[in-house]
């Protein structure tokens, strides 16, 4: 082992093994696009993932005011035609989504009604575990990866590339990212990503030196342990080193204006990246909060409105940048909730659930019939749109991914989307 090896382990062995597990990943992309370092602007399609953790209920996002069987089912929780942004005469929008009913009326928003699969499972970690690796069977395989991470393996990803994939927020990797093959990252802003190299001077000084000597040495990475260390760690240092130049650049010169919510900010994050023109095709976030058992009036329009004037937000902002054309947002539940509302003036677990798309949609507006609620599933809406169709469709049209191998046969695209870059 070489002296700079000796040194590499001794100085920088703890950064990296924190590195290593996840509790600072720096991803070396942020300081090396290559397409921004050849000053060639990318037209790639990006798919922007809203992840709604928790259940929403659907019958009082897409509120079916004109049916009677809403009004039988819903009195406390009940939403009045006079409230809600109408689509047809008897399906309007909840009062709190006006930013995303404005989309609607531009074209920018299509709503897939009655969306699930069969056997609905009102279990939150099946649910959403099914809705993530897009795999209905129960065994440690099928779950092994998600949907969207059997994409990125199949794509795969030259050196020295962006990361196709980014996880914008804190907590665990969402499943459907995991992969066999592809690390995704995580960001939570990009302050939070200045890596301070550890030790002070002269001791961080030497530290900064073997790092840059051990780059140009030759990858032999004969020991697997110090082969990950120094990947990681060289990595790491990549992006503090060029965080400063990146950073001004990515969120320099906008002038958008984004609601002081959590989700808000974070597509934030999101649009400046595609802005700077970073390589990430998938960006993945979420909004908790949506299992309303109890006392959910207030609750639900809070978070209704969030959801709504965040992605408006960011839609805009990229609808400046000359960038909306190229950019969907998904937006999806593990299930619904129930058709009768509890007694606690909430609704409890149930089945199909609207999904949102925004962005160059085909079809704007309710995209299939509302479910009956009169026909139900002991007390759930019936689904008639597998979630797995949704998934087809963006894999096939917008990532350009053949479906069939990441989700299953049997799975028809939808005519969902427009193909304009």
């Amino acid at each position: 082992m070489t002296s700079s090896r000796r040194r590499f382990l001794q100085t920088s062995i703890a950064s990296s093994t924190l590195v290593a597990m996840g509790a600072t990943t720096v991803p070396g992309f942020l300081g090396r696009s290559a397409l921004a370092a050849r000053g060639v602007k990318s037209n790639q399609r990006i798919l922007v993932v809203v992840q709604l953790l928790g259940g929403n209920d659907g019958l009082n996002t897409v509120v079916p005011h004109g049916i009677d069987g809403y009004n039988r089912g819903r009195r406390a929780l009940r939403l009045s035609p006079a409230q809600v942004h109408k689509i047809t005469p008897e399906i309007g929008l909840h009062p709190a989504m006006g930013a995303l009913a404005k989309l609607l009326e531009n074209g920018r928003l299509g709503i897939v009604q009655g969306v699930g699969y069969p056997n609905p499972d009102r279990s939150h970690f099946r649910s959403m575990e099914i809705w993530e690796t897009a795999r209905l069977e129960n065994d440690a395989q099928a779950v092994e990866t998600g949907w969207l991470g059997r994409a990125l393996d199949a794509k795969g990803r030259k050196p020295g590339d962006d990361p196709p994939a980014l996880h914008v927020g804190g907590g665990a990797l969402p499943q459907a990212l995991r992969s066999r093959r592809s690390e995704v990252p995580a960001l939570e802003s990009l302050e939070s990503y200045k890596l301070q190299v550890a030790g002070a001077e002269p001791q961080g000084k030497a530290t900064r030196s073997a790092l840059t000597e051990l780059a140009g040495l030759e990858r032999r990475d004969d020991d697997p342990l110090l082969g990950f260390i120094r990947r990681t760690s060289l990595s790491a240092y990549e992006s503090s080193s060029r965080l400063e130049q990146i950073a001004p650049k990515a969120g320099g010169g906008t002038k958008a204006k984004y609601p002081n919510f959590g989700l808000a900010r974070r597509l934030e994050l999101v649009a400046q990246m595609i802005k700077a023109d970073f390589g990430t095709r998938i960006f993945y976030t979420s909004l908790d909060g949506f299992d309303t058992h109890a006392n959910q009036l207030g609750s639900h329009q809070a978070l209704l409105n969030e959801l709504s004037d965040s992605i408006a937000a960011f839609h805009d902002d990229l609808a400046a940048a000359g960038l909306a054309d190229r950019v969907v947002v998904l937006s999806f539940s593990e299930f619904g909730r129930r058709v009768q509302e509890n007694a606690s003036q909430g609704t409890d677990h149930g089945a199909a659930a609207p999904v949102f798309l925004v962005g160059p949609v085909a079809r704007p507006g309710l995209i299939g019939g509302h479910p009956s609620l009169d026909d139900l599933d002991d007390g759930d809406l019936k689904y008639h749109t597998d979630f797995r169709r949704v998934y087809a469709t963006l894999l096939a049209d917008w990532l350009d991914c053949p479906p069939a191998p990441i989700i299953g046969s049997g799975f028809a695209p939808l005519s969902l989307l427009r193909r304009t870059v």
